[in-house]
């Protein structure tokens, strides 16, 4: 029996065990990560559109370092499973510990420090987390499977999210943003993600029985040597290239709720729980339909990463054009039909242009590679929003604006990318 036959026996055994992961998870996401509650949240605290901005770039510049460190720790380990148990397990940590602080601590700018200093060492653990978590998906399923394994656990996550949603408009319509509030949110949010770390344990990991050579390198040679090799990857390159709107949509996302509150007239509520609710039923329509119901087979991994450029003009577009509560929950739709698409082709497609069976370099690199764009993106649209409060809606728009610019060129990128090259695993 060869490995991927193996794989496949344990294939429904496997979607459940990381689907019940990312379900638990999904139900603390809408909190932290690409959130509209948090920015509100802050808001309250009397921090700036600047101090907004630094979220997303903490978060990208957190996951962009620190894979590195992981992928050198974990070099030599052909299992992954109890690295990537433990190191969820520290992520909700910081989560748990700012949760209980904001019982104790009610002077605003006391939080927000506590805040940075709790989303730092969260990003942190994240970026320790994601290489050897991506490298273990893509390892637990066969190659023929893998996108319907990612799209199902995608679809767990994104079914939570939509659920945490209307959980949180609840929160915030009968409490509003109060310290006592944010605490129980946050500590919730934290005992969900220590919670859902265990359910790893139901996974079957099925290692290669070739033996694998032991890597003596220091870190830096290591560093040097899988960063060297990625370089020398040019159709990865482009890749990687066309990618980088997924890192104009997180931006977008950190700001928007903003924009829509301040000069549209839209409830906290609505922004909060609302806008978060449309953008994961979008991800979860293009997780079901791309992944496990496969409804467009017409679309192959290359068709699906050229329509995610489309999309996001779209979306952008709609941001500019129709700032209204149907405009602002289309544009939210749409955004999670994005990102809910790169989320299950991303994995799949750094694995195929790696040519490798352990592609933990590539996703620890990865990130690196993209960091001066990716957290120099947000804190760029903080300090241009500061700069110019006085033009109000009008310093979005131009934001935005300059997003589907960026986005045309990215475009450019994704369609000389080759996806027909075959690479054989090494």
């Amino acid at each position: 029996m060869n490995i991927d036959t193996q794989k496949d026996k344990y294939f429904m055994r496997n979607a459940a065990g990381v689907s019940l992961v990312e379900f638990i998870w999904g139900l603390g996401f809408p909190i932290l990560l690409e959130s509209t509650f948090l920015q509100i949240f802050l808001k309250t605290l009397g921090a700036s559109d600047f101090i907004i901005g630094l979220v997303p770039c903490i978060f990208i510049t957190g996951i962009s370092i620190f894979p590195l460190l992981s992928s050198y720790l974990t070099r030599n380990q052909q299992s992954k499973k109890k690295v990537v148990i433990s190191l969820h397990i520290l992520s909700s940590l910081a989560i748990i510990l700012f949760g209980i602080s904001l019982f104790f601590v009610t002077t605003p700018s006391f939080i927000l420090v506590l805040f940075f200093l709790s989303y730092a060492a969260f990003s942190l653990s994240l970026g320790l987390t994601l290489p050897v978590w991506l490298n273990f998906l893509v390892k637990i399923f066969s190659e023929k499977k893998n996108i319907s394994g990612l799209g199902i656990m995608m679809s767990s996550q994104s079914t939570a999210k939509l659920i945490s949603s209307f959980a949180i408009i609840k929160v915030v319509e009968g409490f509003g943003f109060s310290t006592s509030s944010a605490a129980w949110i946050f500590l919730i949010s934290g005992l969900l993600f220590l919670l859902g770390s265990f359910c790893f344990l139901f996974t079957r990991e099925i290692s290669s029985r070739d033996t694998m050579p032991v890597n003596h390198e220091s870190f830096f040679k290591h560093t040097k040597s899988s960063l060297a090799e990625i370089i020398k990857n040019k159709n990865f390159l482009k890749y990687l290239a066309g990618d980088l709107d997924n890192y104009i949509i997180i931006t977008t996302i950190s700001f928007y709720a903003v924009y829509a509150t301040q000069y549209f007239n839209i409830s906290p509520s609505t922004a909060a729980g609302g806008f978060v609710g449309f953008y994961y039923t979008g991800s979860i329509f293009a997780n079901l339909l791309l992944g496990p119901f496969n409804v467009f087979k017409f679309m192959d991994l290359r068709r699906k990463f050229i329509s995610t450029k489309v999309f996001t003009i779209t979306g952008l577009l709609i941001l500019i054009l129709q700032p209204c509560v149907p405009g602002f929950f289309t544009a939210s739709f749409i955004f999670g039909i994005v990102r809910g698409t790169r989320n299950i082709i991303f994995s799949p497609a750094v694995k195929k242009f790696s040519g490798k069976e352990d592609s933990t370099g590539y996703f620890a690199i990865t990130p690196l590679l993209t960091i001066i764009f990716g957290s120099g993106l947000p804190v760029f649209y903080g300090a241009f929003l500061d700069l110019f409060s006085g033009m109000e809606a009008n310093a979005y728009k131009i934001m935005f604006s300059i997003s589907i610019l960026l986005t045309l060129v990215i475009f450019y990128f994704a369609v000389i990318t080759d996806f027909s090259k075959k690479e054989n695993l090494k």
